[in-house]
């Protein structure tokens, strides 16, 4: 088995490397037996269409496995991409409803202010700092 040792030399995969073997023991096996009669060379032909058309039933089970799970995997990114759109959106809504609680705040600062001015008999454009210490406190 020379070729053997001639061959283990160039990388290639497993499957690939078992694939060259049965070939290579079939060819061998039908080189020492020339005296086989064409039903046993048949038969081995067949053996080996067998072999092959169960790898390729095998391979297409495989593509289609991967097909499942990459359509999964899909299934999936679009489902979390669904929930952080909605998530997005909550925090838009949140966000405005702050604002819109911040503004009114500010308006009602502004009115107890004025108030307070009015209360004390000052000039609303005036800064004076104990208003500033009174509202503060307030």
């Amino acid at each position: 088995m020379a070729h053997a040792k001639k061959f283990s030399q160039i990388p290639m995969s497993k499957c690939m490397r078992d694939l060259c073997k049965e070939e290579d023991y079939t060819f061998l096996n039908s080189l020492e037996k020339p005296d086989e009669s064409p039903e046993e060379s048949t038969c081995v032909e067949s053996e080996c269409q067998e072999k092959q058309e169960e790898r390729i039933r095998r391979q297409q089970e495989r593509e289609q496995l991967d097909r499942e799970k990459q359509r999964e995997i899909e299934e999936q990114q679009k489902e979390k991409d669904k929930q952080w759109k909605s998530h997005v959106a909550e925090l838009a809504v949140q966000r405005k409803a702050i604002r819109a609680k911040l503004d009114r705040l500010r308006e009602f600062r502004d009115f107890q202010k004025k108030v307070v001015l009015q209360d004390l008999g000052l000039d609303p454009g005036s800064a004076n700092e104990s208003v500033k210490h009174l509202l503060m406190r307030l």
